[in-house]
C-alpha cells in the first residue's frame, strides 16, 4: 500500500511555483486574448506509455486558480496508462485553465516520470527480493512530491531528510577520525529510535563494521561479485544497501546478488519527463 500524499504537503509548493510563474503582472497573454466570460474543457492526455502519479497535486493548480473549475480525473495514481489514455479532465472558465497549464503540466510530467521509471526498474527485478529506493538526490523544494512517485512506482524510500537517520559516509570517516569512532560517537548520541547505517568501499572496512553492530551497511560502488561477497559476510546481520554504478543494465545482476536495497540518485535528479498534453476539447 501506497503511503499517501496530503495536500497540505504540496499546496504551498504549488502556490509558489503559480506566484513563480504569474510574477508582478499576471498572465498577459491569456488576459488580453481571452474574453473574461469564455469557456473551455481541456483534457490531460498522456502521449505514452507510463505511470500516473501526482495527479491530484498537479490539478490542485486549477483549484487554487479557480475553485468553480469542474475537475474529473480518469485514472488514479499508480495506474498503468497506454500513449492516448485521457488522465483528466478540466472544464468551466478558459481563463484559469490557460493560465494553470504549464504549472500542473511541469509536475505531473516530472512525477509520472519518476514513477515510470520506477516501476520499469522494479519490473527487471522482479523474483529477486530486492527492493529500490531513492535518496535525498531530489530537486529542492519537490521532495515529498518526488519520494511519493517513487512510492507509486512501487520502490521504498530512503530518507527523508538529515534527521531521518544516522548515515556515515566516506567524509564523516575522515572528519571523525575512522569508522569505529563514527560509530560510537553516533551511538552515544541517537536515541534509541535512530537506526544507523554506514557506507564502506571495501570488503576490509566490511569486516571490520560488522564487528560494530550497526544496522544498514551502504555497499558503495562495488560490482555484482564483491556485493555478493559482501551480502555472504553479512550473513544477515544488517541491511544491505547497494548503491553506485547501478543502471537498467546492471540492475538485475546488482539484485541477484541477494542485497535488500538498491539505491539510485538518479531515479530523481534525472529522470526523463513523461510526455503529456492538455488539449482543448472542441465541440
Amino acid at each position: 500500500m501506497t503511503l499517501p500524499l496530503y495536500p497540505l504537503q504540496y499546496d504551498a509548493l504549488i502556490r509558489a511555483a503559480l506566484a513563480e510563474d504569474l510574477g508582478l503582472a499576471g498572465d498577459l497573454t491569456t488576459d488580453a486574448c481571452v474574453p473574461a466570460d469564455a469557456t473551455a474543457k481541456a483534457r490531460f492526455n498522456a502521449r505514452g506509455e507510463g505511470v500516473c502519479a501526482g495527479l491530484d497535486a498537479a490539478l490542485h493548480t486549477f483549484s487554487l486558480l479557480d475553485p468553480g473549475l469542474v475537475i474529473t480525473r480518469h485514472v488514479r495514481d499508480g495506474d498503468r496508462v497506454a500513449g492516448g489514455t485521457a488522465l483528466a479532465t478540466v472544464e468551466g472558465a478558459a481563463r484559469p485553465i490557460l493560465t494553470g497549464e504549464r504549472t500542473a503540466l511541469n509536475l505531473l510530467g516530472r512525477l509520472c516520470g519518476i514513477a515510470s521509471e520506477t516501476r520499469r526498474l522494479v519490473d527487471r527485478i522482479e523474483g529477486t527480493g530486492a527492493q529500490i529506493v531513492c535518496t535525498r538526490k531530489t530537486t529542492p523544494g519537490l521532495r515529498a512530491l518526488e519520494k511519493y512517485a517513487v512510492r507509486v512506482g512501487g520502490g521504498g524510500n530512503h530518507r527523508f531528510a538529515l534527521d531521518d537517520a544516522v548515515l556515515i559516509k566516506d567524509n564523516h570517516l575522515v572528519a571523525a577520525g575512522g569508522l569505529r569512532a563514527a560509530v560510537e560517537r553516533a551511538r552515544a548520541r541517537a536515541g534509541h529510535m535512530v537506526k544507523i547505517e554506514v557506507e564502506v568501499d571495501n570488503l576490509d572496512q566490511l569486516a571490520e563494521l560488522i564487528d560494530l553492530k550497526v544496522d544498514a551497511v551502504l555497499l558503495d560502488n562495488m560490482d555484482p561479485p564483491t556485493l555478493r561477497r559482501a551480502v555472504a559476510m553479512v550473513d544477515g546481520r544488517m541491511v544491505t544497501e547497494a548503491s553506485g554504478g547501478v543502471t537498467p543494465d546492471t540492475i538485475r545482476a546488482i539484485a541477484e546478488t541477494g542485497v535488500t536495497l538498491i539505491s539510485l540518485g538518479w531515479l530523481t535528479h534525472s529522470v526523463r519527463n513523461f510526455d503529456i498534453g492538455l488539449d482543448f476539447v472542441v465541440g
